[in-house]
C-alpha cells in the first residue's frame, strides 16, 4: 500500500507482511461469505467506482459483490457508454468521477501505468483491477489464499506457471507474491511466450513440462492472450496443446495432493483438458468464491481506516 492515499497498485509495492496481513483479514471476510445473510456494515457510507476500459466478468463481479457485502455505495461506470466514446480524456473521466464524491476507484485498462497515473490525479484510493502487462494484484492475492487454503501455506512450496507468460499480468503479480511469501516458481513456456529478459524475476524457466509436473505441489495454467498479440507466436493451438496443455495423462505425473489453478477464462482444450478442469484436484471454482472475500479485505483495508472490524462483523449477516 502507497503512501497519503492508500492504494493497491501492484504486489510489487507490497511486503510479505502486507500480504500475510490482507490473507489474514480474509480470513473474516470468508465466514462473512458463508453466512444465510453475507452483509455486513463496514463500509456503510463509503462509495466505491469502477472504470473499466477492459471487459471482464469474474473480476468486475467480484468487486461490486465485496463492496455490496461491506454496505458500500456503488457507481456502475460504462466506458463503452459513457463520454469516452466522445473523445473524453481519462483525466477528465476520473476527475468527474471524484467530483460526485468517490472513495475508491477500482480500474482495469489495456496500459499498463494507468493506475498509478491515477493516483496521482485523485484524493481516494486506487484499486489497479488489471493494467496491460504489468500487474493484477488481487488475483495474486486470491491465488495465495487459494493455494493457503489448499496446501497449509506457501513456503517451501513448488509452484509452476504455465504458458502465455509475455503478456501475462497474472503471472508478474503472482511471481511476485507467491516469492514473497517463500514459494519456489517455475515458468514453464515456449521461448516465444517468455518475456525477452527475465532478468531480476526470482524463478526458474523450462521448457519441459513433463519433466516439472512430478516436482510441483501447484500448476497455474495461463490461456494464450491472444487479444494482446500483434504475431503468430506458436505454430498452432494443437502443437501448443501438445507440449504445454494440461492433458489428462499429464495430471498423472503430478502429485497426490497437487492442485490445478487458472484466472480464468478456461480454454478448455487448449491450456486444459475439459475433464482436467473438472477434476477434484482442481480448484478454479474456490479461485472465484475466495476472489470476493480478498476484495472485500482489501476495500475495508483501504477505506475502513479507524473502523472496528469486529463490531462491523456483527452486523446484518447474524440477525
Amino acid at each position: 500500500m502507497s503512501g497519503g492515499a492508500r492504494h493497491l497498485l501492484g504486489v510489487e509495492d507490497l511486503s510479505a507482511d502486507d500480504i500475510e496481513r490482507l490473507l489474514t483479514l480474509t480470513d473474516s471476510f470468508v465466514e462473512v461469505s458463508r453466512r444465510r445473510m453475507p452483509k455486513v456494515p463496514a463500509l456503510q457510507g463509503r462509495t466505491v467506482t469502477w472504470l473499466f476500459y477492459e471487459d471482464s466478468t469474474r473480476t468486475r463481479l467480484s468487486f461490486e459483490q465485496a463492496a455490496k457485502r461491506l454496505s458500500a455505495d456503488t457507481l456502475s461506470f460504462s466506458v463503452s457508454t459513457s463520454s469516452v466514446s466522445k473523445g473524453e480524456s481519462l483525466r477528465d473521466t476520473v476527475e468527474t468521477i471524484e467530483a460526485m464524491g468517490v472513495d475508491a476507484i477500482v480500474v482495469r485498462h489495456r496500459s499498463a501505468g494507468v493506475p498509478h497515473q491515477i493516483a496521482q490525479w485523485v484524493s481516494g484510493s486506487v484499486v489497479n483491477a488489471g493494467d496491460g502487462w504489468h500487474e493484477h494484484p488481487t488475483q495474486a492475492l486470491l491465488d495465495c489464499y487459494t493455494i493457503r487454503e489448499h496446501l497449509g501455506g506457501l513456503a517451501g512450496r513448488h509452484i509452476a506457471i504455465v504458458g502465455d507468460i509475455n503478456h501475462s499480468r497474472v503471472a508478474r503479480s503472482d511471481v511476485w507474491a507467491f516469492t514473497r511469501l517463500g514459494a519456489e516458481v517455475t515458468l514453464v513456456a515456449p521461448p516465444t511466450l517468455l518475456p525477452s529478459s527475465t532478468e531480476g524475476w526470482p524463478v526458474r524457466v523450462s521448457h519441459d513440462l513433463d519433466a516439472v509436473l512430478p516436482h510441483v505441489d501447484a500448476v497455474y495454467l495461463l490461456r494464450m492472450q491472444r487479444e494482446r498479440m500483434t504475431e503468430a507466436l506458436v505454430p498452432s493451438l494443437r502443437e501448443y496443446t501438445t507440449g504445454f496443455g494440461l492433458t489428462r495423462r499429464r495430471v498423472d505425473l503430478l502429485g497426490e495432493k497437487a492442485i490445478v489453478m487458472h484466472p480464468g477464462p478456461m480454454n478448455r482444450g487448449v491450456e486444459i483438458a475439459a475433464d482436467v478442469a473438472d477434476l477434484p484436484r482442481s480448484v478454479v471454482v474456490d479461485q472465484v468464491r475466495n476472489g470476493v472475500a480478498v476484495r472485500m479485505a482489501v476495500l475495508f483495508d483501504l477505506l475502513g481506516s479507524g473502523r472496528e472490524l469486529g463490531r462491523d462483523l456483527e452486523g446484518e449477516g447474524t440477525r
